[in-house]
């Protein structure tokens, strides 16, 4: 019996102009260099600074659609995951719609699921795939995050960075276990009781504005690695596969300890852990389609390969996919 699978056959990425290095930041904040990397492994960020989230994630996308050669009336579903839309209505999807020339009345909607959100998305896209709702959809994963920054607090500041991801999802053929092409499985978490540990301090109908990125540093660790290792392990699980089955690992690139922590609870070896964060900072909703479209324009994922990707963010908010490229 044929089982509609969602193939990963499009992959972009987009990074802002401006780099802003540990060293830059050092003029900006009582910090430096040797601090933010040994804590974090992060050297170096990109800030967006004359373009919304809509503008890098539009590119990001056209790059995605070219590298699958898709055209974009050829979409048929638009799914963005961010937490820093460029209005708070309509949905920033709606408009990188227009903007790529999608067809008129072809879905479009923006998920706020923070550091997991294109996991989240993932798993939307693939279950309209699966039940033959759509054949073709773009999935997105973009952040402005240095736009809810407060540049005055060292601890969070450091963190982040800007950027946009992108996968194209196309229904293929296969047959219902763990050898086909595609998304093999997703898995979707929350916690709310968490909530108060990773958020912004404002929102539009408590404050009426976006307010800053506010954390429990501890908290937020001792939950992640916990999290996104069992998020993994599910999604195997349910996949039918074991961790030596796994070609790579891309987790949500937060912060060098927490992946190396990761890498090590699943027994991968440093090698098959994919790291970005030392480039990227923190991209939130970003980090994995940009982690993965970068390493697959670089040439180290194949197809064929096994990737499992895992996130946890703010909420708490976390979940896994295996997807066989």
């Amino acid at each position: 019996m044929m089982s509609i699978r969602s193939e990963m056959i499009g992959f972009g990425h987009y990074l802002p102009a401006k780099v802003l290095t540990n060293d830059d930041l050092s003029e900006m904040v009582e910090t430096n260099d040797e601090w933010i990397r040994t804590r974090t492994g992060i050297c170096q960020r990109h800030i967006a600074e004359n373009e919304t989230t809509s503008v890098i994630a539009g590119k990001a996308a056209i790059m995605a659609l070219q590298n699958a050669k898709v055209a974009p009336q050829d979409v048929d579903l638009l799914i963005l995951a961010t937490v820093t839309p460029d209005n708070t209505t309509p949905a920033c999807s709606v408009k990188i719609a227009r903007d790529l020339g999608l067809r008129v009345g072809v879905p479009a909607f923006d998920i706020s699921a923070a550091c997991s959100g294109f996991v989240y998305a993932l798993t939307l896209a693939d279950n309209m795939i699966r039940l033959g709702q759509v054949k073709t959809a773009v999935v997105i994963g973009a952040e402005c995050l240095s736009k809810i920054v407060d540049w005055t607090d060292r601890n969070t500041c450091v963190l982040f960075g800007d950027g946009a991801g992108a996968v194209v999802l196309r229904a293929g053929d296969g047959v219902g276990n763990s050898a086909d092409t595609g998304v093999l499985s997703t898995c979707i978490y929350a916690d709310g009781t968490q909530y108060d540990n990773l958020k912004t301090t404002g929102g539009v109908s408590s404050t009426q504005n976006s307010g800053f990125v506010a954390m429990n540093g501890k908290e937020v660790f001792k939950h992640a690695v916990v999290s996104l290792s069992e998020a993994a392990e599910n999604a195997l699980d349910k996949a039918g596969l074991s961790k030596s089955d796994v070609d790579w690992l891309i987790p949500h690139q937060a912060n060098i300890r927490i992946i190396e922590s990761v890498g090590e609870r699943l027994g991968l070896p440093e090698e098959k852990v994919i790291v970005t964060v030392d480039h990227h900072g923190n991209t939130s909703a970003a980090s994995i389609p940009l982690a993965l479209s970068e390493n697959i324009e670089a040439g180290r994922l194949h197809k064929g390969d096994v990737v499992v990707l895992t996130a946890m963010g703010a909420g708490f908010t976390w979940g896994g996919a295996v997807v066989r490229l």
